[in-house]
């Protein structure tokens, strides 16, 4: 094996070419720079926009640290992709986004929103014709730290537990409500739902399904969705899916209707299953609903292990909905919502946002509000250049990982060259990535 020399090159070359893609689209379907230079006056100092869409390029590398910043390789091509004026420095940065948080972020969470509406992603539908619309809480692990706002969760760690909602099967985030970690999943979520049906409506005309877990077993949800619908005649209204939480429910009860109502299956000896669905009626401030339900009960006479129980095992599991298809297709459509679990991941670890940078609570909220635009941003990204005939060979897929497309459209490395009349990114000759990252940045810079 050959020996290599090691040396430096006169050339400007960077690693991450991908930061002309995140500046186009701000740039050309947002109004962040704008409305952040409006938002405070300001004197003297590196200008408000530069401070966050300085940011929001470490978020979009995978970086959520202050100190990221310093790790910059081209000041040239890093003010030329993002569009902006200075690169501020560490304590800048902290500092800015410490004593303007509760201003940036509602700029932000709009810039975000701004974007999807600008760019109308595509949405599958799912077979019903919905477009699904899912959130849950989601706690991010901050152990052994003591930042504001760290409290014990419901998984048994300190950290936070705010609430994500999707759009879409391919996860565009329309909402991240940052709370504290001991908060309760159902606090504050009715408000959330009617900012984010109204969010939704600007994206797509579609019919919108919402599905929630048991932790949102409220008839209270229920009434915000109906309310959203008679508001909005005509549009098409909004269904829900909503896990039942039996708490303290009969199960003999719910047995003997299993007996009348519901069709048995056998799926091995010693364990039968029974689903059907029931009209049932919940109050709220005066107000009767009656809501289908669908339920399936499960009674095991013995145990996996082939053990015979003296006392029949019962599991009794539900779901409310307003949707007009087959019991089983109800029970399907919400192992679905178990995808969403997949946004979450990548949130966590592709962005690497679990473990918040700063002290303050406000501060952290402001990082998950960018963080939520950098992963609009790269999704729309993935979407356009990784799954169509240009994209780079991989196996087939309806969605690509964010940790996907920084591996290869963010992460390529390309040679700077500056002219009196432009700036040229030269990728190398065996680069696979070359005709999508065209295609993409071709979109969002004149599309």
């Amino acid at each position: 094996m050959k020996r290599f020399k090691i040396e430096q090159s006169d050339a400007d070359i960077i690693s991450h070419s991908g930061l002309s893609l995140i500046g186009q689209a701000i740039k050309q379907h947002t109004n962040l720079s704008s409305e952040l230079d409006a938002k405070i006056a300001l004197r003297h100092g590196i200008k408000h926009s530069d401070i966050i869409k300085s940011y929001l390029a470490l978020l979009s590398v995978g970086k959520n640290d202050f100190e990221a910043i310093n790790t910059i390789e081209s000041d040239f091509y890093f003010m030329s992709a993002m569009d902006i004026h200075d690169i501020p420095c560490e304590a800048t940065l902290r500092q800015r986004m410490d004593k303007h948080a509760g201003d940036f972020l509602p700029i932000v969470e709009k810039a975000s929103r701004d974007f999807l509406a600008n760019i109308q992603p595509t949405l599958r539908p799912l077979s019903t014709g919905h477009i699904p619309i899912d959130a849950d809480v989601t706690p991010m692990d901050n152990s052994g730290s003591h930042k504001e706002g760290v409290s014990r969760t419901y998984k048994g760690h300190d950290g936070f537990a705010p609430m994500a909602v999707y759009l879409g099967q391919e996860g565009y985030c329309l909402d991240f409500e940052f709370r504290e970690g001991k908060q309760h999943c159902q606090k504050d979520t009715p408000a959330l739902l009617e900012k984010t049906l109204v969010h939704a409506r600007s994206i797509t005309q579609q019919p919108l399904l919402l599905r929630l877990d048991g932790g949102n077993d409220s008839i209270e949800n229920i009434d915000v969705i109906l309310e959203h619908n008679q508001s909005n005649a005509n549009l098409t209204p909004v269904d829900f899916l909503i896990k039942w939480n039996p708490r303290k429910q009969d199960k003999t009860h719910w047995l003997g209707l299993a007996e009348q109502r519901g069709h048995w299956e056998y799926s091995r000896e010693g364990k039968r299953v029974a689903v059907f669905s029931v009209q049932t009626s919940r109050q709220w401030r005066g107000y009767e609903y009656t809501v289908r339900q669908i339920i399936r009960l499960t009674e095991r006479t013995i145990d996996k292990h082939g053990q015979t129980l003296l006392i029949p095992e019962l599991e009794l599991e539900g779901w409310w909905t307003s949707l007009d298809v087959s019991d089983s297709d109800i029970i399907q459509l919400y192992a679905d919502h178990g995808t969403s679990e997949q946004f979450h991941s990548e949130f966590k670890t592709d962005l690497d946002i679990e473990r918040l940078p700063s002290g303050k609570f406000a501060t952290n909220a402001l990082v998950l509000g960018a963080s939520v635009l950098a992963y609009n941003l790269l999704r729309w990204i993935g979407q356009n250049g990784l799954l169509g005939s240009k994209s780079p060979k991989r196996h087939k897929a309806k969605r690509r990982r964010i940790k996907t497309v920084m591996q290869e459209l963010m992460y390529v490395a390309a040679r700077v060259i500056k002219t009196s009349r432009y700036i040229k990114l030269a990728f190398g000759r065996g680069c696979r990535s070359l005709d999508a990252f065209e295609a993409v940045y071709n979109k969002l810079a004149y599309g």
